[in-house]
């Protein structure tokens, strides 16, 4: 047992609506969801200061993140492309998250003071989204009929969430019910004076930094991804059959999570451009690329040199952007945090080509 937290301490649905905004959120329409009640009391708790009994633990957070949501624009962009276009998206779900409490925040003004507009600002309701994003517990519960019907399975753990992610820790997490306390079992032992670390889940990077804000070095789980049109970058434009492959992967949905890992290119991968490599005599022979069957000599050699292509590429992206954050890190200062960041990012997935890059050599040399 690395730690029990009694149900009375955990920050759920259930504290929100016992508290003072509880007769709010119940007659409000449409009903609010779960996600909102949570992030209303944590700005409305954060506003109160001294006078909140959850000071204590609003004390222990952090007064700012570094999921992309909350990194400058220009940061954003030097992000691996697959990662630019979720960040773009979290941002947008976070607009829109804002935008559409608004009127639910007007509600409240009698409680404050002040007006509603000046504490329930993007800025803060930003805070308490990645609050919850971050640091939240699952734990299922009954359904409040005040709040909508999105999973309400969230909770915060006071002193739990100050403990960091390792990727090669076994945990099991759970609520248990006999005892009435959330808790964190390990499955190895832990050292007297060493730091403790629990395990967020076997998640890559990419999912790392975008639902936590940070990067794992040496993540077992890391790994780069290849999309669409870096996946038919090298290969013959023509190639009249490209069309109908390009169609038979996304059929059979290889045309997603395409990687390399430290062990080199995914099977997912190599098995995508074998069928892309398919000469005209042997296309007929897809299905069976498609169960890991070897065609010929010359299409396994094909396949193998066109994946080489590819990683050389990224081998070359992933310098010449680390290249560029090194410059953007002297020239702005005060992203210096956020620029590191991505630096780390880039990095990881620097050596993790150069591993690839290594395994495809010996792969051709085998075929040779």
């Amino acid at each position: 047992m690395i730690i029990s937290v009694p149900e009375s301490c955990l920050l759920t649905t259930d504290t929100v609506i016992r508290s003072y905004l509880g007769a709010y959120i119940t007659k409000w329409k449409p009903p609010p969801s779960p996600l909102l009640a949570l992030c209303t009391f944590l700005v409305s708790e954060k506003h109160a200061g001294d006078r909140s009994p959850w000071k204590p633990y609003l004390d222990t957070l952090p007064e700012a993140y570094t999921c992309p949501v909350c990194l400058e624009p220009e940061v954003v962009n030097l992000l691996p492309r697959p990662l630019i276009t979720k960040a773009r998206e979290q941002r947008s779900c976070v607009g829109e998250f804002y935008t559409s409490s608004r009127d639910f925040f007007s509600s409240l003004q009698p409680l404050f003071s002040e007006a509603v507009e000046s504490i329930f600002t993007y800025s803060a309701l930003l805070w308490a989204w990645c609050t919850v994003n971050t640091r939240a517990v699952y734990l299922s519960h009954r359904r409040h009929g005040c709040l909508s019907t999105e999973p309400d399975t969230c909770a915060l753990a006071p002193f739990l969430d100050l403990l960091n992610h390792s990727p090669d820790i076994q945990v099991k997490a759970a609520f248990n019910e006999e005892t009435h306390c959330y808790e964190i079992r390990a499955a190895s032992r832990c050292r007297k004076h060493e730091e403790v670390f629990i395990c967020y889940g076997p998640h890559d990077n990419h999912r790392l930094l975008l639902e936590y804000g940070f990067v794992s070095p040496r993540n077992p789980h890391a790994c780069v991804y290849v999309s669409r049109d870096i996946l038919v970058k090298y290969l013959p434009s023509t190639d009249k059959q490209m069309s109908k492959k390009i169609a038979i992967l996304k059929d059979h949905g290889f045309l997603e999570n395409l990687t390399f890992g430290w062990d080199g290119p995914s099977w997912r991968l190599l098995t995508a451009l074998k069928l892309l490599c398919l000469e005209a005599g042997e296309f007929t022979c897809w299905k069976k690329v498609l169960l890991g069957e070897i065609i010929s000599d010359t299409n396994e050699k094909a396949s193998l040199d066109i994946t080489r292509k590819i990683c050389s590429y990224f081998i070359e992206e992933s310098n010449a952007v680390l290249q560029k954050v090194s410059h953007m890190k002297d020239e702005e200062v005060a992203l210096t945090n956020q620029l590191t960041l991505v630096e780390t990012l880039w990095a990881e997935e620097l050596k993790i080509l150069q591993a690839s890059a290594t395994i495809l050599g010996s792969l051709q040399t085998g075929l040779a």
